[in-house]
């Protein structure tokens, strides 16, 4: 039987930075595509080649064009890495393919053209609703272009359309929230992805708070705007499946559940991670580095890590009670099974058959519940 195994591929230009990102990200000099975007391409290409060996016996099930902002790419240059995945692996037959998208950056021609190459999901970012929270985070469409690009979406073809919010900037309300859930679902997705907003340190976001100009985090605020969030797709048929994520049932992302149900990846291009299910390795986060690297012939693997037997069920632990499948109790200790009483008594876990999982309630503290536990 063939090794289920994912692919993520990092895109990681953006036309402009966002104040809060900290991801790998560079800002897009249209003028230097040719000396930029190309070269970066071909080596993704090579990576991608390189990145068979070890699995051949290996069945891609997900691939994930990941940034950055990879709908800045053009249809052409993702038939390009397509067709390297298609040399350099076996496909499933009903492998998914997502690529993230900025709203701005689309047109129903383009779509097309993506849907046409084999792209059959579109993850968008939306974030929100209201003007004044888009421009504390910096980004750079405009509330109504979500709707006009999800119609674009379905006319041309896509039937898996998800949509990425955040909750918690500086300035939002609850009304504000609550209106971003609202017209998040006029565009009939079939999933969404809420993230609590993470200040990252040496981020434009994280000095104007340092400096006053903004409040920081309320996690409370964030806490009140959870229980919402869940409530109002709950009720309107997109129940959750992980701790951040609501799908219609059957159009859960099957690439982040291999990532929380421990399964294999590769991650091509800069800053991309991969796990073979012993070890994770990474790759530079400069392109320059990345580009050469690959052009001299040697390996883009910046550093690897060996797992223990100890961190590998720590992980899974880590993961499954973001899961609302929950996860195995024999995977606890005689000591962690004592601990997690305490939770199962307050109601923060449940017990479904073998597996403990979170409540509403426990959803809202998982990081902690997985620190009381673990030894």
């Amino acid at each position: 039987m063939a090794t289920p195994l994912s692919l993520y591929i990092h895109i990681p230009w953006c036309r402009t930075r966002c104040g809060y990102c900290d991801f790998t990200t560079f800002e897009l000099e249209e003028s230097r595509r040719a000396e930029t975007v190309m070269p970066y391409i071909s080596a993704l290409c090579m990576e991608i080649g390189r990145a068979k060996v070890g699995v051949e016996d290996a069945e891609v099930v997900t691939i994930y064009f990941g940034g950055g902002t990879p709908t800045l790419l053009r249809a052409k240059d993702f038939e390009k890495i397509l067709a390297s995945v298609h040399e350099s692996f076996s496909l499933s037959p009903t492998v998914e393919i997502t690529t993230e998208a900025n709203p701005e950056t689309l047109s129903l021609e383009y779509l097309s053209d993506l849907n046409k190459l084999g792209i059959n999901r579109l993850s968008m970012g939306m974030q929100s609703a209201a003007l004044h929270v888009l421009n504390t985070l910096e980004r750079v469409h405009s509330p109504g272009r979500v709707l006009e690009a999800a119609q674009w979406a379905r006319a041309a073809g896509f039937k898996n359309l998800s949509l990425d919010l955040i909750y918690g900037t500086p300035g939002e309300t609850m009304e504000d929230w609550e209106y971003s859930l609202r017209v998040a679902l006029d565009t009939d997705p079939d999933h969404i992805s809420a993230y609590s907003l993470t200040v990252e340190q040496g981020t434009p976001l994280a000095r104007r708070i340092t400096e006053g100009y903004l409040d920081d985090v309320d996690q409370d605020d964030m806490a009140e705007k959870y229980l919402l969030a869940d409530e109002i797709l709950s009720a309107a048929g997109l129940p959750w499946y992980e701790v951040s994520n609501w799908a219609r049932p059957g159009f859960e992302c099957q690439h982040n559940l291999q990532y929380w149900h421990s399964g294999q990846w590769r991650g091509i291009g800069v800053g991309a991670h991969s796990f073979d299910g012993r070890s994770r390795w990474w790759a530079p986060r400069s392109p320059a580095k990345y580009v050469a690297t690959l052009n001299v012939g040697e390996s883009p693997v910046l550093g690897r890590e060996l797992l223990t037997e100890d961190q590998k069920r720590t992980e899974r632990i880590m993961l499954g009670i973001r899961l609302a499948e929950g996860f195995e109790s024999n995977l606890l200790t005689e000591t962690e099974l004592n601990r997690a009483q305490r939770f199962l008594i307050s109601g923060d876990l449940l017990r479904s058959g073998t597996r403990l999982v979170c409540t509403l309630r426990g959803r809202l503290i998982a990081d902690l519940i997985v620190r009381e536990i673990l030894d």
